[in-house]
C-alpha cells in the first residue's frame, strides 16, 4: 500500500466558525493551529495547505489561566536602538485589538515558513459576536464541549 500524497487540486477547505467565550487562550491556540494546517484530516500532508478556514468571535471575552493576564508579557522592537516595547495581555484585550492576543498564540503554535503564513491567512479574528463570512456558511465547532478544561472554571 501506497502512502497518500493529497494534490491542491485535490484539497477540500471547510469553513469553521469558533465561538471563544469563556475558552482558556492556550487550549483555543492549539485546536485552530491544527485545523489551519489540516492535521484533522486523514488526507494531511504537510508541504500542501489542507486545512481549514476558521472565523473566530468573542476573541475579547477569552479567558487565560492563573495571572497570566497582568504577568504575561509581549515584547516587540521598533528597530531603532532602545526600541523594544512591552504591553500586557490586559491592555490588549481591552485595547482596539482584542483579536491580536489569539491572532499571536496561534502564529507561535505554527512552524515558521511560507506555507505556514499562507496557513495562518485563514485565520479571521473578530473581537465582537459579528462576522462578514455569513456567505461561506461555516459549520460550528464547540470546543466547550471536547475537553472540560478548555474552558475556565470559577
Amino acid at each position: 500500500m501506497k502512502t497518500y500524497s493529497a494534490k491542491t487540486a485535490e484539497v477540500e477547505k471547510n469553513w469553521v466558525l469558533i465561538d471563544a467565550e469563556g475558552l482558556v487562550l492556550g487550549r483555543l491556540a492549539s485546536i485552530i493551529a491544527m485545523r489551519l494546517r489540516g492535521k484533522h484530516k486523514p488526507t494531511f500532508t504537510p508541504h500542501i495547505d489542507c486545512g481549514d478556514n476558521v472565523i473566530v468571535i468573542n476573541a475579547d471575552k477569552v479567558a487565560l489561566t492563573g495571572r497570566k493576564l497582568t504577568d504575561k508579557v509581549y515584547y516587540r522592537h521598533t528597530g531603532h536602538p532602545g526600541g523594544i516595547k512591552e504591553t500586557t495581555p490586559e491592555k490588549v484585550l481591552g485595547g482596539d485589538h482584542p483579536n491580536r492576543v489569539i491572532e499571536l498564540a496561534v502564529k507561535r503554535m505554527l512552524p515558521g515558513g511560507p506555507l505556514s503564513r499562507r496557513q495562518f491567512s485563514n485565520l479571521h479574528v473578530y473581537g465582537g459576536s459579528e462576522h462578514p463570512h455569513e456567505a461561506q456558511k461555516p459549520a460550528k465547532l464547540d470546543i466547550a464541549s471536547l475537553n472540560p478544561k478548555n474552558t475556565r472554571s470559577a
